[in-house]
C-alpha cells in the first residue's frame, strides 16, 4: 500500500466514505478485543480491513490521506496483537531499475524495448499498469 502513496492522484471526494469504512473495521476489532480478547473475531475484522484496502487500491484514483488512514489503522490494530505492521519490500534493485528503464524507453518512444521489459517483469511476477498518474505495479 505504501508504494501507492507516490502515485496517489489526490482527486475526488470519497475520503470520508472510505475513512468511515476503516473506522467501522477498527470499531469491530475493538469490540472483539473487549469481548474477553476474542482474537478470532479481531483477526476477522483485520481481514475485512485488508479486503477493503484491496478494493480501495483498485480505484482509478487513490488519495494520500485515505492511504495513510488505512496504514495507520493497520499499524494500530497489529500493535494490539503484538505484531509489527510492515510491508515487505516488493521490489529489489534489479526490478526497480527495469521499471525505470521501461519508463525511459516509453518517454523515448522505444516501445519494443518497453514491451520487452514489461514481459520480463511479468515473468518475475510483477504486473505493470500504466495510468494517468504514472505506472503502478503489483505482484501477479
Amino acid at each position: 500500500m505504501k508504494h501507492r502513496l507516490e502515485s496517489s492522484a489526490d482527486l475526488g471526494d470519497q475520503q470520508d466514505i472510505w475513512k468511515n469504512k476503516v473506522d467501522e473495521s477498527v470499531r469491530l476489532f475493538e469490540v472483539a478485543m473487549d469481548d474477553d480478547f476474542n482474537t478470532a473475531n479481531g483477526i476477522a475484522a483485520i481481514f475485512e480491513l485488508v479486503k477493503m484496502a484491496n478494493l480501495y487500491l483498485l480505484e482509478k484514483n487513490t488519495q494520500t490521506e485515505v492511504l495513510n488512514y488505512f496504514i495507520s489503522a493497520f499499524e494500530r490494530l497489529m500493535e494490539v496483537l503484538g505484531l509489527p505492521f510492515s510491508e515487505e519490500e516488493l521490489l529489489d534493485d534489479e526490478i526497480e531499475a527495469l521499471i525505470e528503464e521501461r519508463l525511459t524507453a516509453r518517454r523515448e518512444r522505444d516501445f519494443s524495448r518497453s514491451d520487452e521489459i514489461r514481459d520480463l517483469l511479468k515473468e518475475k511476477g510483477i504486473i505493470l499498469e500504466d495510468t494517468a498518474q504514472g505506472t503502478r505495479w503489483k505482484r501477479g
